[in-house]
């Protein structure tokens, strides 16, 4: 019954606090391994889906250009990477699915980690420092400048403050640049700076109709087919009914219809902000979220 109960709740979580919750249980496996094995932090269980620097060490473990997102180098590391992924992505959810969703996420986490291999392959600074990469910073960037870039007027409570979320998208931007210049954490912030140029990429994208990580979930779908078993044929006959034309256009008609008006909302979304839209369009938006 308490793991029927645990199904449940995980099962009504977005596809944000699942990939929260993901995080945090490998967080807590990968520690509990590390301690038990007493294992060294910086050569911990983590060192087969990091990214490493080496351009011929990667090609050794290719995984890890996505695997690397998933484990963090501490517990402050992994806690704002969670709260940002927590707050950017109930924002993000509210206007698409969740395909979209984990298209901004995967592309920024992918495209983060090819500008940390490829910065320290050449440029002759980083080229000889011994590092690697870990944590989803890259993807939760790139979903939270894409709500930047996709909504900049959009006004946010931060502490005691109303700020624009455009305004929060420079200064995390500026942030990253500023450390790389003072040498802290480089490769960090070079992925975080990739994650960012995604998701802003992206976003200027879609209202031109170009989708860019349509390619993605189409990857992903078929990777997910290739898993999927064979239905087993039964041994009774099967009778099929054939929907008659009128059903067939009635229900074309919905979802065009649907689909309309998700993207007359988005269209306004995307001139007068958010909080233009009535209660019933906010309500209307966040059902069809959950539903595709």
């Amino acid at each position: 019954m308490r793991n029927q109960n645990i199904s449940y709740y995980y099962n009504r979580l977005s596809i944000a606090e699942k990939l929260i919750v993901f995080n945090v249980a490998i967080f807590i496996i990968g520690g509990l391994i590390n301690l038990l094995f007493a294992l060294p932090i910086n050569n911990g269980v983590d060192r087969w889906f990091r990214i490493p620097k080496d351009f011929f060490d990667f090609l050794t473990q290719p995984w890890s250009l996505i695997t690397y997102s998933f484990f963090h180098s501490g517990f402050g590391h992994i806690f704002w990477n969670m709260i940002m992924l927590y707050f950017a992505g109930r924002i993000f959810l509210n206007l698409f699915d969740k395909k979209r969703f984990l298209n901004v996420y995967f592309l920024g986490v992918i495209f983060g980690g090819m500008i940390f291999l490829l910065s320290y392959n050449i440029f002759p600074a980083l080229i000889g420092q011994n590092t690697s990469l870990i944590g989803a910073s890259a993807g939760v960037t790139a979903v939270l400048i894409f709500i930047c870039t996709y909504l900049p007027n959009q006004e946010v409570r931060v502490l005691f403050f109303n700020v624009k979320l455009w305004h929060i998208g420079v200064l995390v931007v500026l942030m990253d640049l500023i450390q790389i210049s003072f040498g802290k954490n480089v490769g960090g912030h070079l992925a975080h700076v990739g994650g960012a140029a995604l998701g802003y990429y992206y976003a200027i994208q879609l209202p031109k109709g170009n989708d860019i990580g349509s390619w993605f979930s189409n990857l992903m779908d078929s990777f997910g087919n290739m898993f999927k078993g064979k239905e087993k044929k039964a041994s009774m006959k099967t009778v099929y009914r054939k929907e008659s034309t009128a059903s067939k256009a009635s229900g074309n008609y919905d979802k065009e219809s649907r689909q309309r008006k998700i993207d007359a909302i988005l269209d306004k979304i995307s001139k007068s902000g958010y909080e233009s839209l009535s209660k019933a369009e906010k309500d209307f938006l966040f059902k069809a979220g959950k539903e595709d």
